[in-house]
């Protein structure tokens, strides 16, 4: 039960962090937004650190548990991320979360070979229900793709893309999109396997550093700092960053890590997999966004099933 409130605390933090990420990354870009963010996190992680443990980092932890700690950080922060932004990119946010909803499916199948985690039925028919309704949620809301109009072709001919391209684009982004599921899946697996009674902050800084490591690597050779350099001289932007990277990459993946640690991977996946559902409140009250009949019943039955999910 423990886990299971964690997660549930996770999912409401990453809303707050998507709202606030929303509008920080649509002024500096997603690349840099992932750095920053993760680097934020850090800071974040590592002020706690010297306040609880005395360090900054756990530096004293076993070579194994930065071993597995790490490799969590590299396919769930960094590969799982990569991969889903450049789905959004190729098929379009809304196509691309749902197919991610998958994560706790993933999760859960994953968990019962890595860990012997059995779930019992009950939690079998909440995982589903919760995934019907995060899946109902996403499919209610708008389309906010650009369609290809005579006006966005190239040159204004009104020539369309090559239907090879588009095939291959649309392959490539579900392909994209599973490989972001397959990554959320298996970073938290792995953070189980490298920490499972570990204090869940010194465990999810280790993930970060190794990922805010690998993300300065890939904008080296990417050539994308000087797009980092020039998202921090905006200060608009830096208010966002703040906010979202201390509720996303230092409390909610925290909160993540406990989850998993407290309740089966599955199960726990399934909670936080909640965002979309979430949302939809903010999304009405702040930026006036209408609700539709989809919408609410997705909701409604997400609910139902994580209402299942604990008992």
């Amino acid at each position: 039960m423990t886990g299971n409130a964690a997660a549930l605390a996770t999912a409401i933090l990453w809303t707050v962090t998507a709202i606030t990420f929303e509008y920080a990354g649509k002024r500096i870009g997603a690349m840099a937004l992932n750095f920053l963010r993760l680097a934020m996190g850090a800071i974040f992680l590592g002020i706690y650190g010297l306040a609880v443990h005395g360090s900054f980092a756990p530096f004293a932890a076993p070579a194994s548990t930065w071993a597995w700690m790490g490799a969590s950080g590299l396919v769930g922060l960094v590969l799982g991320d990569l991969f889903l932004f450049q789905a959004f990119i190729d098929i379009g946010a809304r196509i691309s979360m749902l197919i991610y909803a998958l994560a706790p499916a993933f999760t859960a199948i994953i968990g019962r070979f890595a860990l012997g985690e059995r779930l019992p039925p009950l939690s079998i028919v909440g995982m589903g229900l919760t995934l019907v309704g995060i899946a109902a949620a996403v499919l209610g809301r708008p389309a906010q793709e650009k369609e290809s109009t005579e006006a966005d072709s190239p040159g204004g001919s009104g020539s369309a893309p090559p239907k090879t391209k588009v095939l291959r684009s649309a392959a490539r982004g579900t392909l994209f999109a599973l490989l972001a599921a397959l990554g959320q899946a298996g970073g938290l697996i792995l953070s189980k396997i490298g920490a499972p009674q570990m204090d869940a902050f010194s465990g999810t800084q280790m993930r970060v550093l190794v990922a805010v490591a690998a993300f300065a690597v890939v904008l080296a050779v990417g050539g994308g700092w000087r797009g980092v350099v020039a998202s921090l001289r905006d200060r608009k932007a830096a208010g966002g960053l703040v906010v979202g990277s201390f509720f996303g990459p230092f409390l909610g993946v925290s909160l993540s890590l406990a989850a998993v640690q407290g309740a089966d991977a599955g199960v726990a996946a399934s909670i936080m997999s909640l965002v979309p559902v979430l949302i939809i409140g903010p999304s009405v009250i702040l930026f006036k966004e209408k609700l539709r009949l989809l919408e609410v019943l997705g909701a409604i039955v997400a609910v139902a099933g994580t209402a299942l999910l604990f008992i």
